[in-house]
């Protein structure tokens, strides 16, 4: 009886061992990279998509094709009232300058101008602030009439963006010299830049570096007032501020800006291009994706 039990012990010691010899240790799941989360996010989107986005306090980033020149859209409003700045600062502008709305000069699209009656005169500093709040397509044709297309570009390039350049007004006119010198801009629109250039702009606002630091917080205030927010300000809750300027055009959506969170002051620049469907409403594709893409961006970079 005893030997029985002993040898009955003894292959169950054996059995254990071999057991324990085969098992695999189950694998520790790792959670997914940022860069993993964003690729999933735009696994099923019909379209292109160009980010880069920056946490200005830590200086963590996310790239993908951030370097890469993309159409501007209505962002290139940004590098525009930039130039405004300066010229005031130099004394070659002043904010009470008056603009003549001329029935010519009406463009029509984003804005208000163009329900206002014909030779009404509005002054520098509200045109400034109805072209970036409003996104006012007849504002930024009168501003661009002032400073020029190429004194944008001389400025831009100054500040070390190299990759961005308004190209005209919108509607056509007041061509840049760039498109003579580089005739791919033409397939551009209004303007070109890339995200990486877009966030550096941004990023020089916030360190008082773009005229002066007078001058640079008061453009981020007037950012701060954009009321088109349904892409990366789209759902903030009110406690978050963000200072933006978005883009739309039949077939692409962009939004660049700073969030102001808790966790840091995320910069980024996003580009949604060649979607499948044309829709102006809250439910474009682009503008979701825009919305989704800047949310996985504050939790990926946030310190």
């Amino acid at each position: 009886m005893l030997k029985n039990l002993f040898a009955f012990l003894l292959i169950l010691s054996f059995s254990q061992i071999a057991f324990a010899q085969k098992a695999k240790p189950t694998p520790i799941l790792q959670p997914p990279t940022l860069d993993e989360k964003i690729k999933a996010e735009m696994l099923n989107f019909s379209g292109k998509v160009w980010i880069y986005a920056k946490n200005l306090d830590t200086g963590t980033d996310y790239a993908l094709r951030a370097d890469e020149q993309v159409r501007t859209a209505s962002t290139i409003k940004l590098p525009i009232m930039t130039e405004v700045f300066r010229q005031v600062a130099e004394g070659k502008l002043n904010w009470t300058d008056e603009l003549l709305l001329t029935k010519e000069k009406k463009q029509g699209g984003s804005g208000i101008l163009f329900e206002f009656s014909d030779n009404t005169k509005i002054d520098l500093r509200t045109a400034v602030n109805l072209m970036i709040v409003v996104s006012d397509n007849t504002a930024t044709n009168l501003v661009l009439d002032k400073v020029g297309t190429d004194n944008v570009n001389a400025f831009i390039e100054s500040l070390g963006l190299h990759q961005t350049r308004s190209l005209r007004k919108i509607g056509g006119g007041g061509e840049a010299k760039v498109l003579t010198e580089t005739p791919l801009y033409r397939n551009f629109g209004l303007g070109v830049s890339s995200p990486k250039d877009m966030v550096r702009l941004l990023e020089k606002l916030e360190k008082g570096e773009v005229v002066s630091r007078e001058a640079s917080a008061e453009m981020l205030a007037i950012l701060k007032r954009q009321q088109f927010k349904n892409g990366i300000g789209r759902n903030l809750p009110d406690t978050v501020q963000s200072a933006s300027k978005s883009g739309a055009l039949d077939r692409l959506r962009s939004d660049v800006g700073i969030i102001y969170t808790r966790r840091g002051r995320i910069a980024m620049a996003i580009t949604t291009d060649d979607m499948m469907e044309v829709a102006y409403t809250e439910e474009n594709p682009g503008l979701k994706m825009l919305w989704r893409l800047s949310q996985i961006l504050q939790d990926g970079l946030g310190k």
